[in-house]
């Protein structure tokens, strides 16, 4: 299954981005993997990397579109984020040292914890890409235990 999302740079969208990506992945997972876990961990990354769109590669340009891609494959999920801003450079982040108290730089660190693969390109057919995989762990079935 594959689905996208054209969306405003804005976060007062955000409950529509949220209730997007869930209502895509319900569809395709809601038997096949412990659904109340994964749907919490998938929504913090999209929230994260929209919420980060928004705010430093978009900021005060609510009228740049975002695009976001989903691609549902067995239980592996890809997941894109566009955004038409400067751009983030990599090298000079550094991952936050939880002692310092400091308030942002912590998506970096959640996306990484959160997804399997993390990538993110500058100035791909004049925008950025955010790509972020996971292959989401199948739920066992129990054999009926005897009475």
């Amino acid at each position: 299954m594959k689905s996208e999302l054209h969306v405003p740079s804005d976060l007062k969208f955000l409950t529509i981005v949220e209730n997007w990506l869930l209502g895509c992945l319900e569809v395709q997972f809601k038997g096949s993997v412990d659904w109340s876990m994964q749907s919490s961990r998938l929504r913090l990354v999209l929230v994260e990397a929209y919420s980060n769109v928004v705010r430093h590669a978009h900021k005060d340009q609510p009228y740049l579109p975002v695009l976001i891609r989903l691609e549902l494959k067995d239980t592996d999920i890809v997941l894109e984020v566009w955004d038409h801003g400067k751009g983030f450079d990599l090298s000079s982040y550094l991952p936050p040292n939880p002692t310092d108290r400091q308030e942002g730089g912590y998506g970096w660190l959640i996306m990484h914890r959160l997804m399997d693969k993390v990538e993110y390109q500058l100035e791909v057919d004049g925008a950025n890409c955010l790509k972020l995989e996971v292959t989401l762990p199948k739920v066992t079935q129990r054999a009926p235990q005897p009475v």
